[in-house]
């Protein structure tokens, strides 16, 4: 069945609440005495009961040792990596999660909490970071965690050589420092409140100082990677000297079915046991099927047709307009994803963003006349748009949107390719394809990794230099009104540019929830809307029932 978002349950709070409201159960306090606590903090009566239930709940269930769980992803090939610096998929972000830690860790609410840092402080401006290891952390080969580390991990994502793909988010690092064997600091050009979050994101995981080969992986994380072959699977299994309770399972094994049809088959079977990205269309099938249940989470992940503002026909500012103009985005929200997304506007900060979500600008709609003379503006009478299905429905949206094309005179090919080696071979290198991107812990490192002048995923090669020094500028304004009229600017800018640029390149006709497919046999997996099943934390965290 679908997991209910209408009431809230503990995992509802901030990470501060929640810990408070799990400690007080866990001392004895009354369902009432919590229930009191929670009314006095603004809650109704009805949201109160629901999170002491749903805590005490959580509480009970102690989660088992033992058994084999089997996720399938939806895309895999010759580039998965162990190197989290070079990540680049689900497959990828998951294993990382197995075998590796980061400093911080990211919440469901998207706070921040130690992981591999046992605390972490600032300065009063922003502009120096200090981390305090724990002390008696192993890696898999049995050395102990040092500061040596975790400077050796974060040096790799700045500098000239470089090729780390999350180098802009952390370009205002000048350096990182080594005070004694169990303290680091990260010295700034500028401030950056949101440096702890950042390195929660997968590519900072530390890894053993001077490794430079990554066929297998020594990392501190809960599972120890006993097989590892790019584009087939790999095998994890439960390490013992793991630094915290661990992992639950005795073995992982992450693959991929890149065929839609053939993963959901696989759950329906019990031939795995958790997928990722299931086809709103099957949301039905799989809620009347006993022994598994759809995993929904709200979030700012989205669609995106990108047209390389370098080459034909993406070049043309008109033809891009054009495809913004014809998207029926109501009607995908409505009929494609079955309600679980939200509506786009061609910009990638959605309502899930919050306060740096602008409102205010105004929403692109459907017209076909303006698309027809846009698209007689720009000359182009045919175009080719390369399509894999890198999330489901998103081929469904470029039919739509060929379709659409039609009726304003545009002969749109819908070249449909493989899954497999799609985001080495076609993204990013042919004039007009498709891109999935997902959420970001905050809307500055989302700009910057999808939209920054020199960022290596720039899916359009759209380089503003304006855009670029409100990303920097807006990191230290800690004044909320400027802060947001400088995200809202940015926004505008890449959906509609200005007098002097050129918007993006980039049509995003929707924002998409994280669907996915579990067994009713695992438990554990939580609700952090950055990725797949709980922002790629489950490995950690799954059990099984039946263990």
């Amino acid at each position: 069945m679908t997991e209910s978002r209408n009431l809230p349950t503990i995992d509802s709070l901030s990470g501060a609440d929640r810990e408070i409201v799990e400690a007080g159960l866990k001392r004895g306090a009354t369902r009432r005495e919590v229930m009191t606590w929670l009314m006095a903090s603004g809650a109704t009566i009805a949201a109160a009961g629901a999170i002491v239930s749903s805590a005490k709940t959580a509480l009970a269930a102690v989660p088992k040792k033992g058994g084999k769980i089997k996720f399938a992803s939806d895309l895999h090939g010759p580039s998965d990596t162990l190197d989290p610096g070079l990540n680049t998929s689900t497959i990828d972000y998951s294993r990382g999660r197995s075998v590796y830690n980061s400093l911080c860790q990211i919440n469901d609410d998207l706070t921040t909490r130690p992981e591999l840092a046992e605390e972490y402080s600032a300065n009063a401006d922003n502009t120096e970071w200090t981390f305090k290891l724990r002390k008696g952390v192993k890696f898999h080969d049995g050395s102990n965690l040092t500061a040596d580390d975790v400077v050796y991990s974060m040096s790799r994502h700045y500098g000239e050589k470089s090729t780390s793909k999350a180098k802009p988010l952390v370009a205002d690092v000048k350096e990182w420092k080594k005070v004694d064997q169990f303290t680091v600091k990260a010295i700034m050009s500028g401030p950056n409140a949101d440096l702890p979050v950042i390195l929660g994101t997968p590519h900072f995981k530390i890894i053993k100082d001077g490794t430079t080969e990554f066929q297998k992986a020594n990392g501190t994380g809960p599972y120890r990677m006993t097989e590892f072959n790019p584009g087939v699977r790999s095998l994890c299994e439960r390490w013992n000297g793991y630094w915290r309770d661990g992992g639950n399972a005795d073995v992982i094994e992450i693959t991929a079915i890149t065929d839609p049809v053939a993963r959901l088959s696989a759950l329906l079977s019990n031939d795995i046991d958790l997928m990722q990205g299931l086809d709103p269309k099957a949301i039905r099938k799989v809620e009347n099927t006993p022994g598994v249940g759809v995993w929904s989470v709200a979030s700012g992940a989205y669609f995106g047709l990108c047209a390389l503002t370098d080459v034909a026909p993406g070049d043309s500012p008109d033809f891009v307009l054009a495809m913004q103009y014809i998207q029926r985005r109501k009607k995908i929200v409505k009929s494609i994803l079955k309600g679980q997304g939200t509506v786009g506007n061609d910009h990638p900060i959605n309502i899930a963003y919050g306060a740096d979500h602008c409102s205010e600008l105004p929403q692109r709609v459907h017209d076909l006349d303006k698309a027809k003379f846009h698209l007689k503006k720009s000359g182009v009478t045919s175009a080719s748009l390369d399509v894999a299905e890198v999330a489901p429905g998103i081929t469904d949206i470029a039919l739509l949107m060929q379709r659409e094309a039609g009726k304003i005179g545009l002969d749109l090919k819908i070249n449909k390719v493989p899954n497999d080696g799609y985001w080495g071979a076609v993204w990013l290198k042919t004039p007009f394809n498709v891109v999935t991107w997902n959420m970001r812990p905050t809307a500055n490192v989302m700009m910057t990794l999808a939209f920054g002048p020199d960022a290596p995923w720039n899916d359009t090669k759209w380089k503003s230099e304006k855009f670029g020094k409100l990303l920097v500028e807006s990191r230290g304004v800690k004044d909320a009104g400027k802060r947001h009229e400088m995200y809202c600017e940015m926004q505008k800018l890449i959906s509609v540019g200005d007098d002097n640029m050129r918007p993006s390149g980039m049509t995003i006709p929707a924002h998409r929830n994280y669907v996915d497919g579990k067994s009713d046999k695992i438990e554990g997996i939580g609700r952090m809307p950055l990725g797949s099943l709980g922002g790629y934390e489950w490995p950690e965290f799954a059990w099984r029932t039946d263990a």
